[in-house]
């Protein structure tokens, strides 16, 4: 369910352009927290602070460096948020770092942004209005085209309350996160606090967390139970997507949770070293992108040295946009949909972006078109994705596919869902299955009975395990089950016990077959209750070779014998004399013992037990320490 009411305002802009200030304005809060920001009066890393919207609704602030030195940090903080103030000196105007952030949140596809022209008491109104002009030529044809624009200044209190409620109605406009989806929190602080562990804090992008509640941390993928959760310094029963947050971990170290980790619902995630991307390269890049060139690769808080292997090129030229396949030195936790931005190796300037369409795809050749198919439809949407993963796996269990995709199971079943009634996608009891392959699997059914039968023709149908080994290995017994009732629906197969037919099917012996059959049941029926084991019987018939096996199915399913047990069989005309016998003893006496049985059946003491073992399994008898008494006899026939 979506929780409304949290969102996380970031600030962009050159250094020195009163971006803390700003902040410090607005919230009473000063970002700035280390000896060396204060000092050199800049900011170098995230800063944070809290601003009351006002009707109880506390927005979090991500106050991110100016200074191109800073632009990882930067790019650690600006991922994540719903409204951007692009702050910009009134004095100086656009500057090198206001058009790199503003590159950078163009590639990352921001949506709500304000234009603020900061330190606007320091000069005439004629003159803003000149800025304000060169501002708007410089962000025509992004997202902030038709941003609001507010004049502000941090020292005098000109126009924070205007710029209030523009931030106010912004906001507004912004839709409310996902808070049932799946956990994911990227790590961007992390620290130890004496007497209470480690502590991360970060933007939750997704998800609710508790004190109490067990998460994964990648990429060391290792648990953490949570604490104590906090949001703005204040304990929190619990905290929801779109906050900013701090949790108190038990059961790991400073070490395991460095900035870059993402913490996560158990399981869910994997971390990733191999990507498939859509890459834009910027128009102002100062060179072509080669194969295999590395790039600084930047995707929430997470950053690694990537290398770009172009898929139907040699090169990309600035302005190209392309489908690539990228390389990590290191595993991140990289999500379908993700957005990223690449930086050049050297020197470091941002030169494009884009958004990750695979975040667990195979090594793939060069040129060919399958290929490139394949991702243009995976780019198109997240109902295409998930027809791919679930094509991939064959088949899969909804929280097979909850890792496969790192979506939420709500999510997840509600796509699955359009995809069934679209008649892309059947559900085979727990098991999800692509509509094409379930299809074919129908067609397969009945031919590989018949292909069966055909081996093998003494034999009455193919076993179960068989047919469902042979149909599809990952098929579960209950979803096979869904196949093997349709099939019989249709009247494409019988059953016969634990076999499966086609409808006009029977057993075809050739003439040496059958008179070997005919010498076997010949010699049980003679024999009786004195019959000795299967393999005692083909030894004295002097067919110790023969693939006995097939041969006493054959018999009986066709009723000529009774199988005991994997060793022993009885003529089925004795069998029923012993049935009789069994009924008839229970009329005059409450118990029997297995030395009475064989007593009065005159045979041999394993024979008997076999045979009471079975009619202790139709629950004709029942046993008690060393006799047996009646439980539901057969009827006389």
């Amino acid at each position: 369910m979506a929780d409304p009411g949290h969102f996380i305002i970031g600030t962009a802009g050159h250094v020195d352009h009163g971006k803390s200030a700003l902040i410090r304005a607005l919230t009473g809060v000063e970002t700035d927290r280390l000896g060396e920001e204060k000092e050199r009066g800049i900011s170098i890393e995230l800063g944070f602070a809290p601003l009351d919207l006002g009707s109880g609704q506390i927005a979090g602030v991500v106050d991110v460096p100016g200074h191109e030195k800073f632009i990882p940090q930067m790019l650690s903080g600006i991922a994540g948020i719903d409204l951007v103030l692009l702050v910009i000196d009134a004095n100086e105007g656009v500057m090198p770092q206001t058009r790199e952030h503003l590159q950078i949140m163009q590639l990352l596809q921001l949506k709500k942004g304000v234009l603020i022209l900061s330190k606007s008491d320091l000069v005439e109104p004629d003159w803003l209005d000149i800025v304000e002009e060169e501002i708007r030529e410089q962000v025509g044809g992004t997202f902030l085209e038709k941003a609001p624009c507010c004049r502000v200044s941090a020292i005098t209190g000109e126009g924070l309350t205007d710029l209030m409620d523009v931030i106010r109605e912004q906001l507004s406009q912004v839709p409310p996160r996902d808070s049932g989806g799946a956990v994911r929190l990227p790590v961007d602080r992390c620290f130890s606090i004496s007497g209470f562990g480690t502590v991360v804090t970060g933007t939750l992008n997704s998800g609710r967390i508790k004190p109490g509640d067990t998460l994964e941390i990648l990429p060391a993928a290792v648990l953490a139970r949570i604490r104590e959760a906090q949001v703005h310094d204040k304990p929190a029963d619990e905290v929801f997507a779109g906050q900013r947050v701090a949790l108190n971990l038990s059961g790991v170290t400073r070490e395991q949770v460095p900035r870059g980790s993402v913490i996560g619902t158990p399981g869910l995630f994997r971390a990733s070293q191999r990507i498939d991307v859509r890459l834009q390269l910027l128009k102002e890049a100062p060179r072509a992108l080669k194969f295999r060139d590395p790039v600084h690769f930047h995707l929430g808080t997470g950053r690694s040295v990537a290398q770009v292997v172009l898929l139907d090129r040699e090169e990309m030229i600035p302005g190209d946009e392309a489908l690539v396949q990228m390389t990590l030195d290191h595993p991140l936790l990289v999500h379908r949909g993700d957005r990223f931005i690449i930086r050049s190796y050297s020197p470091m300037v941002t030169i494009g972006g884009g958004v990750v369409i695979d975040a667990e795809p195979q090594k793939h050749k060069r040129f060919r078109s399958d290929v490139t198919q394949r991702l243009n439809d995976l780019a198109s949407g997240d109902l295409g994705f998930w027809l791919q993963k679930l094509d991939e796996l064959e088949l899969a269990r909804i929280k097979d596919l909850e890792k496969q995709t790192g979506t939420g199971r709500d999510q997840l079943l509600k796509g699955l869902e359009k995809l069934k009634q679209a008649g892309q996608v059947e559900l085979l009891a727990e098991q999800w299955v692509i509509a094409d392959r379930v299809r074919s699997w129908k067609q397969q059914l009945p031919q590989i009975v018949a292909d069966y039968q055909q081996q093998h023709h003494l034999r009455h149908g193919i076993p179960r395990a068989t047919l469902q080994s042979r149909l599809a290995k990952k098929l579960a017994p209950k979803g096979f089950e869904v196949l093997l009732q349709w099939a019989l629906g249709e009247n494409l197969i019988v059953l016969n016990r634990d076999l499966v037919a086609t409808p006009d099917w029977h057993p075809q012996p050739t003439a040496a077959e059958t008179q070997i059959l005919n010498k076997i049941e010949q010699y049980f029926r003679t024999s009786g209750f004195q019959v000795k084991n299967n393999k005692d019987v083909l030894i004295q018939l002097g067919l110790e070779g023969l693939d006995s096996d097939v041969y006493f199915s054959y018999l009986v399913l066709e009723g000529s014998l009774v199988r005991l047990n994997q060793e022993s069989s009885l003529h089925m005309e004795s069998y029923r004399q012993a049935e009789k016998l069994l009924v008839d003893i229970f009329q005059r006496q409450d118990t029997v013992t297995l030395a009475e049985f064989r007593d009065k059946l005159g045979s041999g003491r394993k024979q008997v037990q076999a045979l009471l073992e079975l009619f202790d399994s139709y629950k004709y008898t029942r046993r008690l320490d060393d006799k047996r008494v009646a439980w539901q006899l057969p009827k006389e026939s």
